[in-house]
């Protein structure tokens, strides 16, 4: 039985560091034994189908080809198409009514539990807010993730420390979904 996966890569093709073109990460995917390989935007999305491994299997087999081929890490989550469905369905914020600019996900490599953000006062942020949801973190920016205190107050190490995390926004969001379902 084969599976339909995205892989999510975090730090890649930003500022002119650690870059890592599609065609190549393509490549290397195909490499790795993995069919019906593509990629979306230059930030690091590939889709791809596979029979072997599972979803952490899979993140830690293409982060190790990537170093051994690029010579750097890079962190790496791997998410089936039921996964990415489940957290754009449910979604905590009215996303049909929002721009995609002011709604982002940030996935973990491992289950969050709350208090770990409990330190964050965050009626001291409003308008913006987040949830959490599986392995997920959803983030409602009203002036977006540019401008979001939040944002930065989040992705603080210390909240982080021992997890895999990259962020995405809804656009990026519904599109794979969209590439992981068809």
């Amino acid at each position: 039985m084969t599976t339909t996966y995205a892989a999510l890569l975090r730090g890649i093709n930003v500022g002119g560091n650690k870059k890592l073109p599609m065609a190549e990460l393509r490549t290397l995917l195909e490499g790795l034994g993995h069919g019906d390989v593509r990629t979306y935007l230059q930030s690091g999305q590939a889709v791809f189908v596979s029979g072997h491994g599972d979803e952490e299997s899979l993140a830690t087999e293409l982060a190790r080809a990537i170093e051994t081929r690029f010579g750097f890490t890079v962190d790496v989550v791997v998410r089936d198409h039921a996964y990415l469905k489940a957290i754009a369905e449910n979604c905590p914020f009215p996303a049909a009514e929002l721009e995609a600019k002011q709604l982002h996900v940030t996935y973990y490599s491992v289950p969050v539990a709350e208090d770990r953000f409990a330190e964050i006062d965050q009626v001291a942020y409003l308008p913006e807010e987040f949830r959490l949801g599986d392995r997920a973190l959803y983030l409602y920016a009203p002036d977006g993730l540019g401008r979001s205190k939040l944002a930065v107050e989040l992705s603080r190490p210390r909240l982080n420390k021992g997890l895999i995390t990259t962020t995405r926004n809804w656009n990026t969001v519904l599109k794979l979904v969209e590439l992981t379902g068809s």
